[in-house]
């Protein structure tokens, strides 16, 4: 009976894909704090995780190179985030902290993730190896 290890981690692995992915968007908006007229954006991480849990369950995968990729379509979530703070003048809606702390938030969570992951790693190994 073979293990299917890209069924079993696959959700694991897109979770830490959306994670990294939400680190880049957060540091954008840091890195663009001083530049007038940027909107900050937000990736709302529940909703992305719930469907990429969908598309894992529905299997979905292209069939034909002139279809459309289902995948890079779900994978898009992406928007402006709603401002906290009043316009400060130069129309830039970026709250420096609030991005500090989402940051530092996803990089814990992203922690989390690669420890979890890892001890499913050495579970598996104990089996194979017999728990030597």
């Amino acid at each position: 009976m073979a293990i299917g290890f890209d069924k079993g981690f696959e959700l694991h692995a897109q979770g830490m894909q959306l994670r990294s992915q939400r680190a880049e968007v957060i540091a954008g908006n840091i890195a663009n704090a001083d530049t007038p007229n940027y909107k900050a954006k937000g990736m709302d991480f529940n909703k992305a995780m719930q469907q990429a849990s969908m598309q894992q369950q529905m299997g979905m995968s292209r069939t034909n190179s002139k279809h459309f990729d289902i995948r890079t379509e779900l994978n898009n979530n992406v928007d402006f985030r709603m401002p906290d703070q009043p316009d400060t003048g130069d129309g830039n809606t970026v709250d420096v902290q609030v991005e500090r702390n989402l940051y530092l938030e996803n990089s814990l969570e992203y922690q989390a993730g690669v420890q979890f992951l890892s001890g499913k790693i050495k579970a598996l190994q104990k089996v194979i190896s017999g728990g030597r």
